[in-house]
This record gives C-alpha cells, sequence and structure tokens, in this order.
C-alpha cells in the first residue's frame, strides 16, 4: 500500500490535487492512503517553500505545483516499483 500525503492549507489547489491523486490511483489499481497534512510543522519537516506538495512513500515528488495527470501515474507507477 502506497502512503500518498497531500501537503497544503487546504485551498482549493490542494483539494485538486488530493482529488487528482485519489483518482488516478483508484484507476490503476493501487492500494493507496491519501493523506492531507495541513499543519504548518508538519509541512516544514519536508523543506518546502510552496504547496501544493505531493509526497509518496515519505518521497517529495512535487512542490508548489499541480502536476500534469501523467506526471502523477508516472510518480505511483515509480513509487510501486521501489516498494
Amino acid at each position: 500500500m502506497l502512503t500518498i500525503k497531500i501537503l497544503g492549507s487546504g485551498c482549493s489547489n490542494c483539494k485538486r490535487l488530493a482529488w487528482l491523486a485519489e483518482r488516478i490511483a483508484d484507476h490503476l489499481g493501487i492500494e493507496a492512503q491519501i493523506i492531507k497534512v495541513t499543519d504548518y510543522n508538519d509541512i516544514m519537516k519536508y523543506e518546502i517553500l510552496s504547496t501544493p506538495s505531493l509526497v509518496i512513500n515519505e518521497k517529495l515528488v512535487s512542490a508548489g505545483r499541480i502536476p500534469s495527470e501523467s506526471e502523477i501515474t508516472t510518480f505511483l507507477t515509480n513509487a510501486l516499483e521501489a516498494e
């Protein structure tokens, strides 16, 4: 099972990234836990400068933007292969 974290305040971009990640994981048949991290101190542990950010299995894969669907697909499949 993958652990997918969405780092951000809960803004519309953060919600969209969470929705995309969940939708793509479902489409690929990947079992994943989606966690929305909104606490500032928890977000700063990843040393990012802007949100939304995407973390898969504790690896920061994107920060400060909403990645494309193909990018998210690649991030998820790469994380599966690394397990």
